[in-house]
This record gives structure tokens, C-alpha cells and sequence, in this order.
């Protein structure tokens, strides 16, 4: 995740530098010439010139003058004026810090005048004269000498500038941070025209006795066991992004007929739910909703993670009065308390009679048909799944705590992390292997959340250790809610892609480019979607 910046921080970082380097450039140069000055003149006041400097005047070619090479030579005056006036903006700093506004003041007007003198050499094309440049440069030196009685020495000032920088540095870590979580409010809201649509489904879900009926019928169809079709599973309580995943799904498939959606979704989002699936068609595939609160079996005896999520105090580090506390803003998703983003670890559970399945994130699309997973050859392990460790934060040390002994004795740090999302499991293999017991005793290894955060990865890393298979990168690309600059060709070669991130396609803070491969997807001509997003 995380790993690349979103557009949402960007406009922060990017007025930040374009204030924060020039002043840290100037900072840089003055110590610099703050160093040499005090050693080349520390017995003088007033700063002696060469008498031959008259002679080198007079040889230049004022038809061939370039002010630019005027200042970069080294005995020019243009340098010299050009030098204090960097040293005198650094004294000028320092003296409104010491609230030496006097200083500041004289200062700042030397300031101007070796700008205006310089503006006027330039003007004319011809280099300073001794006569111009002497008494300018003498009193600016007496100025400088004068900081310095006031103590403001190298020391001093460097001293103050490591402070500046500092401050500064501070000031954008908490900008940043800021802008995280701005960015992940905005994320988390339900856009009205959901929220709109989740409410007349759900009144008709009420209303209309038949849809009961035929719910009934579909939970009773002998499809849902049938190993002969093809099994997606999908757990969210957003009913328009299941639509699509659902929409794309089936329209990119050869055989839709063949295809079965079993979805879970919370008690809050189910008749909506049922009410979306039960009246629209989808080329005759098979869709079952759940309800996760109906999973008896499902509770904190059986599942660590269940027992965790009602735990108050745990709750309360990531939600309540311990929010100010240093807890990363993507933490305080809600997600991450949500049982649906754990049942990935109970598919065999839910589906006991099934073989294969292949799981989908609700904030997916699917482009080609993917009903050709369920040939591939696993090699006998559980999950198969995208490799993202082609850079290098995405391998078990940067999920996983290895100064654990028993994470560093079982685990290699440098192993790949892959994706979750869209992953092939071969159930048969899953139930052989027990990995839900190996989740469940990383779970209570986890208990004190040393080893890994709040996420289903760490953990699932953990559990199919040794387990997965690697899947060509063109099933699964991966980071359209926050990349915005992934090739083109590489999309549009995707099986499925991904919209991970806080910028979600039905958001308003979607990345526009991406936004149309999900908007196609969407059923528009549907009356409640229509008066929801006018």
C-alpha cells in the first residue's frame, strides 16, 4: 500500500516544495559563504580590493558582456555583491528571530540597493566600477561585521539553521499526515447516490413478498454445490460495486450460463442486496447472497479474529480515546473491523461442498474470461495469486515483525508478498493442509499486535506460506485507486484489475482515467441508479 503517493497528498507535498527548497538553498549557500567570509576576513572590518582590479575593468569587452559570466567569476564585483547579499538574507533571518528588527531593516535596504546596482550593469552591459561597487560592498561588510558582534557567529548560525530546518521538516510531516487522513475520511464516506440506492432496494426487498420467494428458491438450487460450474465468491455490503464485479464477470465470459456468485454481506446491506441480484438479469448465472450474521458458527469460541474485533480496548486504540495516539491514518479504516474483510479465511467453511472457488475484491473489474482459472495446474498448493515483489517493499519484512524469533526461526524476510483480491483456491488442498488453524494460531500470536497491524495480508502471508502458487502478472494488475501512471498496455492486457486504494471509481476522488473501465460496467438504465445519481 502502500507504497506510492496518492494524488490526494500531492497537491500538499507539492506547495510545500515549492517554498521549502528555495529557502533551504538559501540556508545552504549562506553557510557556505558564511564560512569562507570568516575565514578570509576575520581581521578586517572592512573589506580590502585589489588595485589591479581597475586594469582587468578596463580589458573587458563590453560588446560580449554576459552578466551571468559576470557574477561566476571569482574576482568580479558583481561576485562579491552577489555573495554578501546571500550572506545578508541569512543575517536577516537570524536578526528577526534575535528580534533585532533594526539590524533586519538595514540589512534588507543594503539588500536592495546591491540588487538595484546589479539590475543597472545589467542594463547598461557593462561590469561594476570600483567607484560603484567599493562603498556598497564596504557598508554591507560593516553590517555583517556588526551581526556578528551581536554574536550571531557560524555556530550561531548554523545552529539556527538546523532549528529552521527542523521546524520546517515537522511542518510537513504533519502536513502529510493531515492530507492521509483527509484523503482517508473521503474514502470511508458512502457516497450519497449509494446510500440513496441501498435505501429503495431495501424498501422493496420489504415491500415485495415475491423477492422471498425467490431467494428461497435460489438458497435451495443445486447449482450452488455443483462442482462442475465455476464458483466466485465476493463478501462487501456495497451493492453497486458487486454489480460490476458481477457485470464484468459475466460479460467477459464465454459460458456466463455455467457461472455461480455466492456474495456475504452484512445484515444492514442484505435486502438491498437481494433486491439489486433478484431484479436484475445477469445471462442466466446463478447469484446467492448471504448474510454473514446468519454464520452461527462464525463466532469469538471458534475464530481469534472475531473475539478480537469485539474487544473493546482493541477497538478503542484504533477508533476511541487513543485515536491521537501515533496510529497510521490508513489504520483507521473501518474496514479493518469489519467481518466481511475476514471471511477470506473461512471460504471452506462457508462453502463445505465445494472444491474450487476464486475470490474476488468488490473493487475489482474483470476484462477477460476468467473462468480459465479454474484450469490451471496449482502444483498442489492452496492459493494461486499475483506476485507483487518486483520492487522490493512489497516482501514478508516489510508486512511481517522478523525481530520475532519465531517469525525470523519459521520465515524467510525476503520471501514475495502477493496480492489478495483475485485468488484461485483449490479448497480440497486448503482443508488437506488446515491453513485456517495456522491463521487461527497466528492470530493469538498476534494478540499484543507485535508481529503485524491491522490487515488480512500479514496474516494470510503467514497461513499459505509455502501454499501459493504464482500466477502470470496479467491476471491481476493491481493499483488503480492510487497509481496514476500504470501502462496502458499493461491494463488492457489485465485479466482483472484492481482499484486499490483510498481513490475507489465511485468516488468523486477516483483517478478519471481509470474511472470509465468501471463505469461501463454499471447497469444505468436501472431506475434507482438513474434517480440516486441525479
Amino acid at each position: 500500500m502502500g507504497r506510492r503517493a496518492t494524488e490526494f497528498r500531492r497537491p500538499v507535498r507539492r506547495r510545500f516544495s515549492q517554498w521549502i527548497w528555495p529557502l533551504l538553498g538559501t540556508f545552504f549557500v549562506a553557510g557556505l559563504v558564511l564560512f569562507v567570509f570568516h575565514h578570509n576576513h576575520h581581521d578586517d572590518h572592512v573589506q580590502q580590493f585589489p588595485v589591479e582590479t581597475n586594469s582587468r575593468i578596463e580589458s573587458v569587452n563590453h560588446d560580449n558582456f554576459n552578466t551571468s559570466k559576470e557574477i561566476a567569476t571569482v574576482s568580479s564585483f558583481s561576485r562579491q555583491l552577489a555573495e554578501q547579499m546571500v550572506l545578508a538574507k541569512a543575517y536577516v533571518v537570524i536578526a528577526k528571530e534575535r528580534n533585532n528588527l533594526h539590524l533586519a531593516w538595514e540589512l534588507s535596504k543594503k539588500i536592495r540597493s546591491c540588487q538595484l546596482l546589479l539590475s543597472k550593469a545589467a542594463m547598461r552591459g557593462e561590469p561594476l566600477t570600483v567607484e560603484e561597487a567599493v562603498p556598497i560592498i564596504s557598508s554591507l561588510s560593516y553590517l555583517i561585521f556588526k551581526a556578528q558582534d551581536a554574536h550571531y557567529d557560524v555556530a550561531t548560525t548554523i545552529m539556527m539553521m538546523k532549528s529552521h530546518i527542523q521546524a520546517l521538516e515537522e511542518r510537513a510531516n504533519a502536513a502529510t499526515v493531515q492530507s492521509d487522513l483527509f484523503g482517508q475520511v473521503v474514502a470511508e464516506a458512502v457516497p450519497k447516490s449509494l446510500h440513496c440506492m441501498k435505501v429503495k432496494l431495501t424498501s422493496d426487498w420489504i415491500k415485495k413478498a415475491y423477492f422471498q420467494d425467490l431467494a428461497e428458491e435460489i438458497r435451495n438450487s443445486p447449482r450452488l454445490v455443483d462442482n462442475n460450474l465455476y464458483h466466485f465468491c465476493i463478501f462487501s455490503d456495497n451493492v453497486l460495486a458487486t454489480s460490476v464485479v458481477i457485470n464484468s464477470t459475466i460479460s467477459n465470459a464465454d459460458h456466463p450460463k455455467q457461472i455461480v456468485f455466492h456474495i456475504v454481506t452484512n445484515g444492514i446491506s442484505f435486502g438491498a442486496m437481494q433486491a439489486w441480484f433478484l431484479n436484475n438479469e445477469f445471462k442466466g448465472a446463478t447469484i446467492e447472497v448471504q448474510n454473514v450474521e446468519e454464520l452461527s458458527w462464525l463466532n469469538a469460541s471458534y475464530a481469534p479474529v472475531v473475539k478480537r474485533l469485539l474487544d473493546q480496548d482493541f477497538r478503542a486504540y484504533y477508533f476511541g480515546k487513543y485515536q491521537d495516539m501515533k496510529v497510521e491514518p490508513k489504520l483507521r479504516n473501518p474496514k479493518y473491523l469489519s467481518l466481511l474483510n475476514h471471511l477470506r479465511f473461512y471460504i471452506p467453511e462457508i462453502y463445505p461442498r465445494l472444491a474450487k472457488i476464486v475470490f474476488l475484491d468488490d473493487d475489482v473489474v474483470v476484462q477477460k474470461d476468467v473462468t480459465q482459472l479454474f484450469s490451471l495446474d496449482l502444483r498442489g498448493n492452496v492459493n494461486g495469486a499475483v506476485e507483487t515483489c518486483l520492487e522490493a517493499f512489497h516482501r514478508f519484512y516489510k508486512y511481517i515483525n522478523f525481530s520475532n524469533p519465531t517469525i525470523s526461526s519459521k520465515f524467510d524476510p525476503q520471501a514475495c508478498g502477493w496480492a489478495f483480491g483475485m485468488n484461485v483456491f483449490d479448497l480440497v488442498a486448503w482443508r488437506k493442509a488446515n491453513v485456517t488453524a495456522r491463521y487461527h494460531y497466528w492470530q493469538e500470536q498476534n494478540a499484543d499486535q507485535m508481529l503485524w497491524k491491522l490487515g488480512t495480508l500479514p496474516p494470510a502471508l503467514l497461513a499459505f506460506y509455502g501454499l501459493t502458487e504464482s500466477l502470470d502478472r496479467r491476471w491481476h494488475v493491481l493499483g488503480l485507486g492510487f497509481d496514476v501512471n500504470i501502462d496502458s498496455r499493461l491494463i488492457e492486457s489485465a485479466a482483472v484489475i484492481h482499484f486499490n486504494g483510498n481513490m475507489k471509481p465511485w468516488l468523486k476522488m477516483a483517478i478519471g482515467r481509470y474511472k470509465p473501465l468501471w463505469e461501463r460496467y454499471i447497469n444505468q438504465s436501472h431506475p434507482y441508479y438513474h434517480d440516486c445519481s441525479s
